[in-house]
């Protein structure tokens, strides 16, 4: 108890040091970010070689096998052998640290906030290997969930090898995150937009350098190995005329609908898993949907791994209506079915991918009566992949960007935009939550989580938004959770001495030492809408 109290008053001191130099500070972790860019850049061109690999092997093996298939045939005997080396591989992987199953966004999110915990390196190693074992299988998930964690236990372990405090951690955890969406996708602005605004949930100045700094850097590491090449290919993508961007967004309402029903399905996947053939054995859900990727491999290979070079295909080839419905149902069911599992890997990509599928669908619907030519397709289905993902995350800024680094149609600025705008509005009148909150707050509610931080005394950092309950308010005005006490009030680079009588305006960032426990009330308290239920006390 006597070394936590040291360790706890060390770490004040040095927090207090960075904010009273705090451009300083700001300058440092802009070349931490660099470093941290460095290093994450290493570890997810890594993975992204890896997965490239066995992707290439899977195609090989189903090939041969398919051309030797036998129920008792050596080759079926052996893609039997595999099936269950891959799903022993995984559950004791999944068991040995649960922290790196699934996406691993929402535990990212939790730890910036100050909610979970994480080792570094065993995540790193663990989410390697299980995300190459099961996306390399053809599980239906993708590889940019692992990068976004794998990145954020790089900017970690720095911290920790350099002693940071919580504070800077926090900040450079953001910075790895993104670092890993831009790596995974090379696209560097994708993953300082999805960092802010999805991760660490305001445009803070000071999470800006190191984000920037890392996520160019690792974006210049992974170019290195793999290229300049966009994700997507669309080549030649043709600019919208204005007459035919009221169908792009019709197409992103359906978009946007086809979101919520997707966030719907991944919140309520874990019930079927629950029938009792599975008996809560993790080793037979992961059985289960290793054979369905296998008859899959057979019959539709088109929907294993992530789908990318199916997004290509639908750019420049015409696939029939009929073709796109089956291939929108199996991707959408083997996605649930691989995420369900809790295997390393997101569903970013798959969710993509289910946007471009929707808007081919949707393109070749409006062409077949005329309303647009065919030459226009691939315009929609762009604008399709935006709103999707914008319906089901909640991010649209990130949305947009991240397809325009992803496609390099970068015409397509305005109708991407407002194809987002559209599919948002349609998920909030739906009532649909923002997926990776809603994983996050699940996890949370699991109280028998050993990844849960408990009392602990962190340093939090709140912006003050216009209508915000610190907005215009005094200090001693706010009744701030148990325990809370204001250190520091940023006004852009002046700093205010946090007296009773101080002021808060918006744009203000205000410092406030409390209990892990009262983290989000505190956060609650900056912003422009708040939950009766975040609040302590009357107005």
């Amino acid at each position: 108890m006597q070394n936590s109290g040291h360790n706890l008053s060390k770490q004040i001191l040095q927090t207090y040091k960075s904010l009273n130099n705090w451009h300083t500070f700001q300058i440092k972790l802009f070349w931490e970010g660099i470093v941290v860019g460095i290093f994450g850049g290493l570890v997810i061109s890594l993975f992204r070689f890896l997965l490239t690999r066995v992707e290439d092997l899977r195609q090989f093996v189903y090939t041969a096998v398919a051309a030797n298939w036998g129920l008792v045939s050596p080759a079926s005997l052996c893609i039997l052998a595999l099936l269950l080396a891959v799903a022993a591989l995984l559950t004791a992987l999944v068991k040995y640290e649960p922290m790196a199953s699934g996406s691993g966004i929402p535990q990212v999110k939790a730890i910036i906030m100050g909610l979970m915990k994480m080792r570094w390196l065993r995540i790193i190693w663990v989410k390697i290997v299980g995300g190459v074992a099961g996306i390399g299988y053809g599980l239906s998930l993708g590889r940019e969930g692992p990068s976004i964690q794998i990145g954020a236990a790089c900017a970690q372990g720095l911290s920790r090898l350099l002693g940071r405090t919580r504070m800077e951690e926090r900040y450079l955890i953001t910075s790895g995150a993104g670092a890993g969406l831009a790596a995974a996708f090379n696209a560097p602005l994708a993953g300082v937009i999805f960092s802010m605004e999805e991760l660490h949930r305001n445009f803070s100045g000071v999470v800006l350098l190191p984000a920037m700094s890392a996520a160019l850097t690792a974006t210049f590491i992974s170019r290195i190995f793999f290229g300049p090449d966009t994700i997507f290919t669309f080549y030649g993508l043709p600019r919208m005329p204005l007459e035919h961007v009221p169908y792009a967004l019709l197409a992103a309402i359906v978009a946007g609908f086809a979101g919520v029903i997707f966030n719907y399905g991944l919140l309520n996947i874990p019930k079927f898993y629950n029938l009792p053939c599975f008996r809560g054995s993790l080793f037979l859900k992961l059985a289960f949907s290793l054979l369905c990727a296998t008859i899959l491999g057979f019959t539709l290979p088109q929907v294993l791994g992530g789908g990318n070079a199916l997004v290509n295909k639908l750019a420049v080839m015409h696939v029939s209506a009929a073709t796109l419905g089956i291939l929108i149902a199996a991707k959408f069911i083997f996605t649930l079915i691989s995420y369900g599992t809790g295997v390393p890997g997101g569903f970013f990509l798959p969710m993509l991918v289910l946007g471009a599928l929707t808007g081919d669908l949707c393109a070749h619907g409006f062409t077949a009566l005329g309303w647009l030519p065919a030459a226009v397709i691939p315009n929609v289905i762009v604008v399709a992949m935006a709103a999707f993902f914008s319906a089901s995350v909640r991010a649209p800024i990130t949305g947009t960007v991240l397809i325009l680094e992803m496609t390099g149609s970068f015409q397509h600025l305005m109708v991407l935009a407002m194809g987002a705008a559209v599919a948002y509005v349609v998920a909030e009148l739906c009532g649909s939550q923002p997926i990776y909150e809603e994983l996050m707050v699940r996890a949370l509610k699991n109280k028998g989580n050993p990844a849960l931080v408990t009392g602990e005394r962190n340093l939090v950092e709140v912006a003050v938004c216009s209508g915000s309950l610190l907005d215009n308010k005094q200090i001693r005005h706010i009744k701030w959770p148990p325990q809370s006490v204001v250190i520091d009030v940023k006004r852009g680079q002046e700093e205010l001495i946090p007296t009773g009588e101080l002021l808060m305006h918006s744009g203000d960032f205000v410092y406030v030492l409390t209990d892990t426990e009262h983290e989000p009330a505190v956060r609650a308290l900056g912003q422009e809408i708040v939950a009766p239920g975040n609040l302590y006390g009357d107005f």
